[in-house]
């Protein structure tokens, strides 16, 4: 009874001691963001981190790890937890060194005594704890202890861990940075680290080479074909790194694929790159895609482009952002080969829930896919765009159109209906964007046909023109007034004029009195046109008194307004219209070289050479890869590939024992010793040949089972030690010399010696085992087929 109550009491006492354990951990779980909130803990810290407890510790260190992700200064602490960065306790040694490296710098004396401790970890049994105490060790940012990083890196080089080796290599660069005098040792570790086999390791050595010697490509050649082959097996990010070191190597050091009648000449050492690269499009990470697409677009040749297409498309599913990325890739790739997205445009349609940046991305796409076979969907598509709610995006959607006119002449009547229909909206800014464009597209149609009726359009230009003029009032913003006003201006001589006003429309005198009335509220941008458009209307129609008194008025206005560009604008046109009018200017002010209406025409309506285009494409001549594409910033020498050589350098220097072929077999080798014309001859191990010439092989009949294969073994062996007796009745049968006859005489009686104690051995044998003479047919047959079977097994193994 004793017993059963002292076993039930630690029964009862194991129970509670569980359940309590499981209720801390559960409470550890529910405060885990605790760690983040309380400050007034602080006090405790150090206590903890004194304490013998593990559990203390590294509560204590979880805590300083949330103070100083919150951006705490708790530097007070370092002198107590460089005290457990000896820990047993795995996850405190992490942890400790986080802090170690966040305040190494701050407290480069206290670091200095962790360093024996980070040493003697480089020589633990765990490769993760050598790898965290080499990330440690080089992390810590103390210029005295350059020369044990250097040691430490080189030790850890040759480590049987490729997790290690590939800490190594991530840590040669802060070692660079922290002493670029130990420059020399670098560059040899990632030398001896570029013969690593380890695809774990590989891609860090490519950084580790990026960041210390860009420039040794010559460190590259004799491992650049084994590099290739090992681009499938790398990690997906050391795959980046590597494919851009390999694609600067191709670049600088191969030539150029060439592209002639004939085809395309393409050197093996890029078709490997590519070959090996081409497997890296199908990856999961866009990132290697990208850089595959790179890879691809300035080392393959132009038959090879259409490979990154799919791929590319396929990652617009993938995520907004990386949809983004991807867009910039394809606009550059879409401004040089078109050709290879203009099919799939209907990809790049616009959708509601598409950021502002995707959008506009997606507009300029389309106008550069745009052709005579999918205008058609492509214009709609960008009409339907002008009901967006941003108004950047109608804007852009207008100009598109404007520029699917130009790119497309058959589509210039539609555009300019489409515009026109525009310019009814009540929205403003589609109004004033459509006017622009309007504005330009006329300025080129009539720029190309001279006269004011274009010959393919049933509405003419200064139809739109007039139709702009009628709505003057209605257009409200400041640069399509006075986008209206010039286009008034520059096109109101008309043969069909008003009855008084020879050379004038009819709508264009209107369109100033109307500006004039709002004169002082118009922007400056629409004064300086007002007055354009009176003097322009005056020289064409001198002797009217209505338009002199008009450009009185508006030169009057001019000359007192407040902006100094009115006020020059209004003094320099009313002193060239002097020989016209001799009232526009008072007597006090006349002077000067006078000039008649025919150059005064010349000035006004002649002044510009031609139309250009200011829109202009910040990135035609980027390249893709460069951040610049994605956020606009372009950088001095970002991403910029070097140019190709015209020959490349010897092919030989990129050999390597790597490349050399396996070698030959024996059998391969004694058959390529062999004379020419000599047949080769196999034989066992009992001295029998079997003949391997062609006419041996046809003349041999092969047996169909084992059994017939077997018998026709020791019918041969009979039929030669036949033939052995007929030679020695004959003499010399064959011809050969009488010391050849000796040898093979003697051979034969060295052969039948055996034989004969074989046979002896057998017959006894027999006699033992079936109580018989070995003289009978039976036990000869057996001895026949026992010795063909074992020279069966000896000749073929």
């Amino acid at each position: 009874m004793s017993s059963f109550t002292e076993n039930a009491s630690r029964l009862g006492q194991r129970i509670q001691e569980t359940i309590s354990e499981h209720t801390r951990e559960m409470n550890l779980a529910r405060s885990s963001s605790s760690y983040f909130d309380a400050d007034d803990r602080g006090r405790n810290i150090r206590k903890q981190l004194d304490s013998s407890s593990d559990r203390e510790k590294l509560d204590a260190m979880k805590r300083l790890v949330a103070l100083v992700s919150k951006g705490r200064n708790v530097s007070e602490y370092f002198a107590q937890v460089v005290k457990n960065v000896a820990s047993q306790n795995l996850e405190i040694r992490k942890l400790v060194y986080i802090y170690v490296l966040r305040y190494a710098e701050q407290e480069p004396d206290l670091a200095l005594l962790s360093i024996n401790t980070f040493q003697k970890d480089l020589n633990d049994s765990n490769p993760f704890i050598r790898a965290m105490a080499l990330r440690v060790l080089s992390g810590i940012r103390v210029p005295m202890v350059g020369n044990i990083v250097v040691l430490a890196i080189k030790k850890s080089a040759a480590d049987f861990s490729p997790y290690v080796r590939k800490v190594a290599a991530l840590a040669i660069p802060k070692c660079y940075q922290l002493d670029n005098s130990h420059l020399p040792s670098l560059i040899q570790i990632i030398t001896n680290m570029l013969n690593d086999t380890s695809p774990l390791s590989i891609g860090s050595v490519a950084v580790a080479f990026e960041a210390v010697c860009p420039t040794r490509l010559d460190l590259i050649h004799p491992r650049y074909r084994r590099l290739c082959k090992l681009l499938v097996e790398v990690d997906e990010w050391g795959q980046i790194d590597l494919l851009n070191l390999l694609l600067r190597y191709v670049r600088t050091m191969l030539p150029r694929p060439m592209v002639g009648s004939d085809g395309e000449e393409v050197d093996k050492d890029i078709q490997l790159l590519l070959s090996s690269s081409e497997p890296l499009l199908q990856s999961r990470n866009p990132a290697v895609v990208l850089a595959v697409v790179r890879t691809f677009w300035y080392a393959a040749p132009p038959s090879a482009h259409g490979k990154v297409v799919h791929p590319l498309l396929r990652l617009l599913q993938t995520s907004k952002e990386v949809e983004r990325v991807t867009l910039s890739y394809i606009l550059v790739l879409a401004r040089a080969e078109a050709s290879l997205f203009s099919i799939h445009h209907i990809r790049f349609f616009l959708f509601s829930d598409d950021p502002r940046q995707v959008k506009a991305q997606k507009i300029k796409l389309l106008v550069k896919l745009i052709n005579f076979d999918n205008h058609q969907a492509i214009f709609r598509e960008l009409i339907e765009c002008t009901e967006d709610s941003d108004d950047e995006i109608v804007a852009s959607c207008i100009k598109a159109i404007g520029t699917c006119a130009k790119l497309v002449p058959e589509s210039l009547q539609q555009c300019l209906e489409a515009l026109t229909a525009m310019i009814n909206s009540n929205h403003d800014v589609i109004v004033s964007n459509a006017v622009l464009v309007l504005k330009h597209l006329i300025q080129t149609q009539l720029s190309q046909t001279p006269g004011l009726k274009g010959p393919s359009l049933s509405q003419s230009p200064v139809n739109i023109i007039a139709s702009l003029a009628r709505r003057i009032d209605d257009i409200r913003h400041p640069q399509a007034r006075a986008c209206v006003i010039w286009l008034v201006g520059q096109y109101c001589a008309s043969e069909d004029a008003i009855p008084g006003r020879a050379g004038i429309a009819e709508w264009a005198p209107d369109v100033l009195r109307k500006s004039t009335k709002k004169f002082a509220l118009e922007d400056v941008s629409v004064k300086l046109q007002i007055i354009t458009l009176a003097a322009k209307l005056l020289v064409l129609n001198p002797g009217d008194q209505t338009l002199g008194l008009l450009n009185q008025y508006v030169f009057s206005l001019g000359r007192y307004d407040l902006n100094y560009d009115v006020r020059d604008r209004a003094r320099m046109l009313s002193a060239l219209l002097i020989g016209v009018d001799p009232n526009i200017l008072v007597a006090e002010e006349r002077g000067g070289v006078v000039l008649r209406s025919e150059q005064v025409k010349v000035v006004l309506f002649n002044g510009k050479a031609g139309v250009t285009d200011s829109d202009h494409d910040e990135q035609e001549n980027t390249t893709i890869g460069s951040l610049g594409i994605v956020t606009g910033k372009f950088a001095l020498n970002d991403a910029i590939l070097p140019d190709w050589l015209e020959e490349g350098v010897e092919s030989s220097l990129r050999d390597s024992p790597d490349d050399a072929p396996a070698s030959p077999s024996p059998l391969s080798m004694s058959s390529a010793s062999a004379k020419p014309g000599v047949p080769v001859v196999l034989k066992s191990h009992t001295g029998h040949s079997f003949p391997a010439g062609p006419s041996s092989l046809k003349e041999r009949k092969w047996a169909s089972n084992l059994d017939d294969f077997f018998n026709e073994g020791a019918k041969s062996e009979e039929e030669e030690s036949s033939e052995g007796e007929e030679d020695d009745g004959d003499g010399n049968r064959n011809g050969e010399d009488d010391e050849d006859e000796n040898e093979e005489a003697a051979e034969d009686e060295e052969e039948e010696d055996d034989d004969d104690e074989e046979d002896n051995e057998e017959d006894e044998h027999g006699e033992d085992n079936n109580g018989s003479s070995g003289e009978d047919s039976h036990g000869s047959e057996q001895e026949s087929a026992a010795h063909a079977n074992q020279r069966g097994y000896q000749a073929f193994g």
